[in-house]
């Protein structure tokens, strides 16, 4: 039954592809609530840099003896978060088109700047920076920092969307050696550079968000499912076993809150709580919070969800959670409305993407799965996280130009081609987004 529902995904997908082909989707209005959604989120982000970066300031200036200014991280968010709708509207104008047809490159690009990161680590040359004993980022001087991971995921993404959607249309989607094989090497030499390599756990599993989400979407039977799944969950319990860090974490996580009081592992989760359960209802309001003055780790990062729960309170995290499940809704919707298979991985990536990064930050926070070190998308402190997440959504919103009325889905899944029509009459965008007669 299961095999018969997935031939019948693949069949409609097919379809899909070959009206494509066949039919020039014309422009219309996109949807302006992927902008409204990414703004609020945007401004809550900014608030709170606002409100403890000072905080924030004094206690790496008494712990480091650097510098910063009271505003220091407010400046350079309103810098990054620039950046960022810069990213976000070059993305929204550049033909979609330009991205695929040098996605090859771009991978390539992406993945020399990782073996370039690596070396300068090894050579212990000024540019590469090197933080808690890992090698992440490119330091630019005046410019900040750069890490070639987020790069990595934007070329994947762009990359497997092209890869995957010629697969669909060629019925090769579930062949190991046209596709299945491929993929998995991108995946194993990705994964190297960021877990193995970098040591970034947190962003190894963004990236197999982005690749699953895709492959899903693309029409993965079970059986090649199943066996993706048990590889990865024997390669991760690898890679937590061989780490020192990574097993902690993983039996912290275990012990829960039976975990002893002396146990430093435990101190950041249990930070986290106390944030969350200290801002109760409603908040103790910005500028008071108390876990920004130090108690808190990575407060203006990964911890950033704790203390928008004790600055803006349980109703605080309510709204921040409402508005992220919008956005990722209107991502399905969008995408359930795209006819070329291509663009629908397109948003399906950028899901995968925005979404893992969201389940992960939230979950370790509240402790439901092992502390994994993650930004929370569009609200955490930094650069380049910021920036591409601005850039997949940019793209998506251009993609949200060439959605089309279910009715020609429909139409183009179960009906012959001699029986279809007013599939090339102009189509207007409706106020929920989608597109009209």
């Amino acid at each position: 039954m299961a095999k018969v529902g997935s031939q019948g995904y693949i069949q409609a997908l097919s379809a899909e592809a070959q009206f494509a082909d066949k039919t020039t989707v014309r422009r219309h209005k996109p949807d302006y609530q992927i902008v409204l959604y990414m703004g609020l989120l945007m401004l809550i982000g900014l608030i709170i840099m606002y409100a403890i970066g000072p905080q924030r300031a004094n206690v790496l200036n008494n712990a480091y003896g650097s510098d910063y200014g009271s505003m220091y991280f407010f400046i350079k968010q309103v810098v990054s978060l620039g950046v960022a709708i810069v990213a976000f509207w070059t993305m929204a104008f550049i033909p979609y088109t330009w991205f695929t047809r040098h996605s090859g490159k771009l991978l390539m690009i992406s993945i020399g700047a990782c073996v370039l990161l690596f070396l300068a680590g090894v050579a212990n040359l000024g540019i590469a920076q090197q933080t808690l004993g890992a090698t992440r980022w490119f330091n630019l001087g005046v410019l900040g920092s750069f890490q070639p991971a987020e790069l990595l995921k934007y070329a994947i993404l762009i990359f497997l969307a092209g890869f995957l959607g010629g697969k669909v249309k060629q019925g090769k989607l579930n062949n190991a050696q046209a596709t299945l094989i491929p993929v998995a090497i991108i995946t194993a030499i990705s994964m190297i550079f960021i877990v193995v390599i970098q040591k970034d756990f947190g962003t190894g599993v963004s990236l197999l968000g982005i690749i699953i989400s895709m492959l899903v979407v693309s029409g993965l039977n079970l059986k090649n499912a199943g066996i993706i799944v048990v590889s990865i969950l024997i390669i991760g319990s690898v890679l937590i076993i061989s780490a020192p860090h990574r097993l902690d974490r993983f039996m912290t996580f275990l012990n829960g809150d039976n975990a002893s009081l002396s146990d430093s592992n435990s101190y950041h989760i249990d930070q986290a709580k106390l944030a969350i359960g200290t801002g109760g209802l409603f908040g103790v309001g910005v500028g008071n919070s108390v876990q920004a003055t130090g108690y808190l780790p990575e407060a203006t990062n990964d911890s950033v969800f704790a203390i928008i729960g004790e600055t803006f309170g349980f109703v605080g995290l309510l709204t921040v959670l409402a508005l992220f499940t919008a956005l990722l809704m209107r991502l399905l919707k969008l995408m359930d409305h795209l006819v070329d298979v291509r663009l629908k991985l397109l948003i399906a990536g950028t899901f995968g993407w925005f979404g893992s990064h969201v389940m992960l930050n939230v979950a370790s926070m509240v402790g439901v799965i092992p502390l994994t070190g993650i930004t929370l998308p569009l609200l955490s402190f930094g650069g380049t996280s910021l920036i591409f997440i601005a850039a997949a959504l940019g793209l998506v919103f251009q993609l949200s130009h060439y959605t089309v009325h279910p009715s020609s889905l429909k139409e183009a899944r179960y009906e012959d081609s001699s029986s279809r029509r007013g599939i090339g009459r102009s189509r207007h965008t409706g106020r929920s987004g989608f597109t009209r007669n």
